[in-house]
């Protein structure tokens, strides 16, 4: 047994490694800088035996090297955001290609963790200290105009005026790794082939590597009944729970649509995981849980329901009801409805979401059925995105999920996305004041 960097009293074993130019073959015509960049690829022992005797030529597909021109890399190195896959082709020639994928740095090599981090901003400013841990962003109008471009104190100086310009930025600070969510301004147009040129528009902008299209889920709203949330009192007069077939439909339509495009998908708006299997139709690249307002919902109807149940005062269903109203869970009519009939819906709310039970106590009842669905799924490179975080504990609530032994294949399938300054908060720990303090002031002290 040979030893490798250990003296001979070591304990070291002697591994061997193989890579793509140890099968010796010669470099197409032509490809030879592409294929330096690929040679150092590694590959295992099986397959070295198995390609050591047919290949005689490396080569990359035609996709290679699209890739390098939309993302221009040093000589010798691959871009972030992309596996390497090779394939056998006729007369001994081994096909490298770049496959999109946010799981890998650069050069080939995953990432450090399975789990991807991802950011909710369109903040350049804020999103460039934490660029390079990202392998997503996600954006909408709201983020886009009310956070960033219409907010003094973020548009330092009134800089950008447009969407295009933010998008732009956001592109150069993100770079290749990281894949940009974003939503359509009007996805109630009925002319698809006006949503398709504004999907058109983004591409050009990030590329068609980076690009994905957020699709909201619509439930009862549609084109006609839209403007009753931004008019009077901002109610709409059907119930979530009651849509037309087609406007609860629509939004899987124009998933389905926009991906027969070549456009990739994160699906939106998910707040219960019943809407998980129909989502998964649809063919998305990502779903979503939603997390903060579904718990912080879950647990002001949870103490509504006790008070009235231990105290028999229907003031308490009167204020569930009304809460109810607030939260869209009824409809615009439903101002006198029946308070017995709020106690059921209350207590069918509690008992789906498992608030009493450790199932969902946490509120990540949803996230746990959603790594189920996405388990038994027939999409392996469908991703679940946790969104909507708030407070100290949503953070290590799902940390503590998914150190969770039964969830542990599914790591790779998850992405957290937060504003960077709630994941900011997480870096850090009051020891981390302590020992800075004790090291700054011995620090002081030398002579």
């Amino acid at each position: 047994m040979g030893t490798v960097n250990y003296r001979l009293s070591g304990c070291g074993e002697a591994g061997v490694s193989y890579s793509l130019a140890s099968l010796g073959a010669s470099a197409v015509s032509g490809q030879e800088d592409s294929v330096r960049r690929v040679e150092n690829i590694l590959i295992d022992e099986d397959d070295y035996a198995l390609l050591q005797s047919v290949v005689t030529h490396l080569g990359v597909s035609r996709r290679f090297e699209d890739v390098l021109k939309a993302f221009p890399t040093a000589e010798g190195h691959l871009p972030a955001g992309f596996r390497v896959e090779t394939e056998l082709k006729a007369g001994g020639l081994l096909e490298a290609d770049l496959v999109r994928d946010i799981s890998y740095g650069g050069d080939g090599e995953l990432r450090p963790t399975s789990l991807i981090f991802s950011a909710d901003s369109a903040n350049p400013y804020e999103v460039a200290p934490i660029a390079p841990l990202l392998g997503n962003l996600t954006c909408n109008p709201g983020i886009v105009y009310d956070l960033f471009i219409n907010n003094p104190k973020a548009n330092v100086g009134g800089k950008f005026t447009t969407r295009d310009e933010v998008m732009t930025e956001l592109g150069r600070v993100l770079g290749p790794g990281c894949d940009v969510s974003v939503e359509l301004n009007n996805p109630f147009e009925s002319d698809f082939n006006k949503l398709l040129e504004e999907a058109e528009h983004f591409k050009q902008i990030l590329g068609e590597y980076r690009i994905i299209i957020k699709v909201p889920h619509m439930g009862p709203t549609n084109a006609s009944n839209i403007h009753q949330l931004m008019e009077g009192d901002k109610r709409l007069d059907v119930a979530y729970s009651a849509p037309a077939t087609a406007d609860a439909f629509r939004s899987h339509e124009l998933a389905l649509k926009l991906r027969e495009h070549g456009y990739r998908i994160n699906y939106t708006l998910m707040f219960e995981p019943y809407q998980t299997s129909l989502a998964l139709q649809a063919k998305p690249a990502f779903i979503n849980s939603f997390i903060r307002h579904r718990l912080t919902q879950s647990s002001r109807i949870k103490a509504l329901l006790e008070s009235f149940e231990n105290s028999d005062d229907a003031r308490y269903l009167e204020e569930l009801r009304t809460f109810l109203l607030a939260t869209d869970y009824l409809a615009s009519g439903d101002i006198n409805h029946d308070l017995l009939d709020v106690r059921r819906i209350g207590r069918g709310l509690i008992a789906y979401r498992h608030v009493n039970d450790e199932f969902g106590a946490d509120g990540l009842d949803g996230v746990r059925r959603n790594l189920r669905w996405l388990r038994q799924s027939n999409l392996p490179d469908t991703r679940l995105i946790l969104c909507s975080m708030e407070g100290d504990s949503n953070y290590p609530d799902i940390d503590n999920l998914l150190s969770d032994p039964e969830y542990e294949d599914m790591i790779d399938r998850v992405v957290l996305t937060a504003e960077p300054g709630y994941l900011a908060r997480f870096t850090s720990a009051n020891q981390v004041v302590s020992y800075q303090r004790r090291f700054m002031n011995a620090a002081a002290t030398a002579k």
